[in-house]
Formats: C-alpha cells, sequence, structure tokens
C-alpha cells in the first residue's frame, strides 16, 4: 500500500491528490477488520477464461490446483475465491471478474467478494459495473467501509463526479469519523482537499 506522504497536505495539488487517491483502491480479500480496500445486476453468464497466461510466472502450480479443484468441486466457494485473488493479484481482471462472479452465485452475500469483483470491474475499465459492485457489498453490510471508500474512488476519478465522491467519503465518514485511506491520509482530510479544490474550479 501507498506510504504517507510528507509533503504538507494543504500544497497537494488536485491532480496530485487524485492520483494518491486512484492508487489507494481497497481490496477485500484482505479482510474486513482492518479498512483494506468489492454480482451485478442483469449479467448473464459468464464465459470461462483462457489458459493462465505466462505472467502468472511461478503461481502456476496454484493455478493448476484451484483450477482442477473449481472444476471437480465446483461448489467450493473458497477456491473460486482464492482463483480470484490470483488473478487479482496477476493483473488478470477479466478472468478475476469471472472467478468472483462464480463464488458469489455460490455465496452472494460476501460484502468483500463484492468489493474485489468492484475493484476489477474497474480495472477492466467498467466503472459502472464496479459501483454496483460496491453498492451490493453496502447493501448487504451499509457498514462496510472498504466499499465505501471504493465507491468514493471511482466516482471521483473515473466518473469526475466530485460531487458524488465527496458524498460517499461523507458516508463513510458518519459511519466512522477516524476512517483512515490506505497512504495514511484521514478520509476526512481528503475531504477538505477536494472541496477547496472544487471551490476553486467555480
Amino acid at each position: 500500500m501507498p506510504k504517507a506522504t510528507t509533503r504538507p497536505i494543504d500544497t497537494v495539488k488536485k491532480s496530485t491528490l487524485i492520483g494518491v487517491a486512484v492508487g489507494c483502491l481497497i481490496v477485500g480479500f484482505l479482510g474486513g477488520v482492518v479498512f483494506s480496500i468489492y454480482k451485478a445486476t442483469g449479467l448473464g453468464p459468464a464465459a470461462r477464461p483462457a489458459a493462465v497466461q505466462p505472467d502468472a510466472g511461478n503461481r502456476a502450480p496454484e493455478f493448476d490446483r484451484l483450477v482442477k479443484e473449481t472444476a471437480q468441486n465446483p461448489g467450493n466457494v473458497t477456491a473460486w475465491i482464492q482463483l480470484g485473488n490470483l488473478y487479482f493479484d496477476t493483473d488478470a481482471p477479466e478472468k478475476a471478474i469471472w472467478a468472483y462472479r462464480k463464488a458469489l452465485e455460490i455465496d452472494p452475500g460476501n460484502p468483500a467478494v463484492w468489493t474485489d469483483l468492484g475493484v476489477m470491474y474497474r480495472h477492466a475499465n467498467q466503472p459502472q459495473e464496479a459501483l454496483k459492485a460496491f453498492e451490493e457489498a453496502m447493501r448487504i453490510d451499509p457498514k462496510h467501509e472498504p466499499s465505501r471508500f471504493n465507491k468514493g474512488i471511482v466516482q471521483l476519478h473515473d466518473l469526475n463526479d466530485p460531487a458524488a465522491g465527496i458524498k460517499t467519503w461523507e458516508e463513510l465518514l458518519a459511519i466512522n469519523p477516524l476512517a483512515m485511506a490506505p497512504n495514511g491520509k484521514s478520509v476526512d482530510e481528503l475531504v477538505v482537499i477536494f472541496k477547496k479544490n472544487m471551490e476553486k474550479a467555480k
């Protein structure tokens, strides 16, 4: 995760802050206890992804084991999540989406998996699907902080809607006033900066 910058917060430019914030997408599979950064309605059957790409490197044995396990025991939700996490780690968003959707067909009530799915939709340049996934995580667990933080990232950066992103983060702060971004900055600091930038842009 990105480390906190030593640069004074009031000197951070909007473009720099967006870059920092975008790098802060939190992944749900790290666990719900840590503020660690998630099936969109109407999606049809997912196609099976192609074979593991060479960039998976020395993790190929893990892939082989999990692909075999999911084929032999397609109801093993843990194996599907682990496979999705491996695709996540090896920058294969379409395959991660496929695996996470398989997991959610079995257990649709897991907000962390919905959050990881949302992150992968964003990496696949599908921000609206990412929002749907984050919102489903929030519906399942209204106090789920990672999905709320990530929803704000997508609104601020991908959809260029700072007002909506600020509103989402303010709702997060109403749940946890001490919420922190992965770069070490508090969410309330980020909200203040974005509000100032919005005022300057008027």
